[in-house]
């Protein structure tokens, strides 16, 4: 038997969305209590064991996941590294399909098949692990996903194909696992879930997420918590009173629409009206004047006409959101939208998108230009090109807007300072550091 002289090292590829950074982390985790040496997309080129843990929401992300999966059997096959091991949403859905195209990988896990995948390094799976796990975002912020899964049955997702039913996870865990991560230096996190408004029903038997919120404003040192995915639909009202209650909750929400059209929302099986959704904001903003909402739209659902893309268009100019999002429409296999015909060619989808965003880009100018002269406190995430990089409380990572920081002073990432704001541009803001908080 050939003895090994090299230690393993893993490398994990995360596609896709926070929920799937988070399964990273808590591989990485269970991977280096194993005494295995893991890495988080490492360039260093050390490792000789791949996970790429894919996403299959769309079908662009499909398709990067897929050419991923390939780079890397390439890398295999020119003995660059030994192994190449593929797990998340992808691999679920389309496991077997996989198995028979790309032979190549040496094995496919499902969301769900964590102690599977982890048998192949001979390392057992630990529970007393969960929520000891190790970031791949830099250590002043991280995600906390409070539940898994989906119960709810719109026409266009996949997702509860891939993740399966929703499974909320205890408030004791979740508390346990922030107070850990803000032993550890993160000062920001922010709760994801494929839903966060039905955290509880199944555990609680009542939506428990304002419970949730106000343990973990409790925990020192906390500074900011940030809500991400929050279903407009019979939303709770007791949220806004939990972020209204507490200075480190930050005043954002992430309230995917989709879409603002009847027509629309009927076909999308989102269960509420454009007429719903505007009373439900305007008692969000009722309670907290000047709360950020974000949202996402989707172009070119089955049925889309020019008249429905013109009334989302009226409702952005009326409803003015600080941050929009937009995705176009992917036509996906056992979702009920799939039955429809998917009658808009993908230039028509693509033009529409573009669209809807230079209305958001002319909203986004102006609510920007109204900051200027006015004062922020702003969390430093980086330095890049001489200039430091940072968010107000109103920016969440990598989706929204950054403040361009100029300083005669040293900062460091996790560092919050007050910016007064000197110039405004369509998706950035700039100023001046004018004191700092640590």
């Amino acid at each position: 038997m050939k003895t090994k002289l090299k230690k393993d090292k893993v490398n994990i590829i995360t596609l896709g969305c926070s929920k799937n950074r988070v399964d990273s982390e808590v591989l990485s985790g269970q991977l280096s209590a194993g005494n295995i040496d893991v890495a988080h997309e490492s360039n260093k080129r050390d490792h000789n064991i791949v996970v790429v843990n894919t996403c299959g929401f769309i079908d662009l992300a499909k398709e990067e996941s897929i050419n991923t999966i390939l780079e890397q059997v390439a890398l295999k096959k020119a003995g660059q590294i030994d192994k190449v091991y593929v797990t998340g949403c992808l691999s679920e859905r389309y496991k077997q399909n996989l198995e028979d195209e790309i032979p190549e990988v040496d094995a496919f896990f499902g969301t769900m098949e964590l102690p599977f995948l982890l048998r192949k390094f001979d390392v057992d799976y630990r529970a007393e692990l969960v929520g000891e796990r190790i970031l791949s975002t830099p250590g002043h912020y991280a995600y906390l996903k409070i539940s898994e899964g989906c119960n709810r049955t719109c026409a266009f997702c996949a997702i509860p194909l891939m993740r399966g039913k929703h499974i909320s996870r205890s408030i004791e865990s979740l508390v346990e696992e922030a107070t850990f991560l803000v032993s550890r230096g993160v000062k920001e996190i922010m709760l994801i879930a494929q839903e966060l408004t039905y955290y509880g029903l199944d555990i609680y038997k009542k939506r428990a997420l304002p419970e949730l919120l106000h343990q973990l404003a409790a925990i020192k040192g906390l500074e900011w918590i940030r809500l991400h995915y929050a279903y407009p639909s019979k939303f709770p009202m007791e949220i806004i009173d939990a972020m209204k209650a507490h200075e480190n909750i930050c005043n954002y929400l992430d309230m995917p629409l989709q879409h603002a059209s009847n027509k629309m929302l009927k076909a999308m099986k989102r269960q509420i009206t454009r007429e719903e959704m505007e009373e439900t904001i305007a008692a969000i903003q009722q309670k907290i004047p000047g709360i950020c909402l974000r949202t996402t739209l989707i172009a070119g659902f089955p049925g889309e006409t020019e008249e429905d893309v013109e009334e989302l268009k009226t409702f952005l100019k009326k409803m003015e959101f600080d941050r929009v999002g937009i995705f176009t429409y992917s036509h996906e296999e056992n979702t009920t939208a799939h039955d429809l015909e998917d009658n808009v060619p993908s230039e028509i989808k693509e033009q529409r998108a573009q669209e809807i965003m230079e209305v958001q880009q002319e909203i986004s100018l102006l609510k920007n230009e109204e900051k200027i002269g006015k004062v922020f406190k702003v969390i430093i995430d980086k330095k890049e090109s001489g200039k430091y990089l940072g968010r107000t409380e109103f920016d969440s990572v990598e989706v929204d807007n950054e403040v361009i920081v100029h300083s005669n002073k040293k900062l460091s990432p996790g560092q919050f300072v007050n910016v007064k704001i000197t110039a405004a541009y369509d998706y950035d803001i700039e100023g001046e550091v004018i004191d700092s908080f640590n």
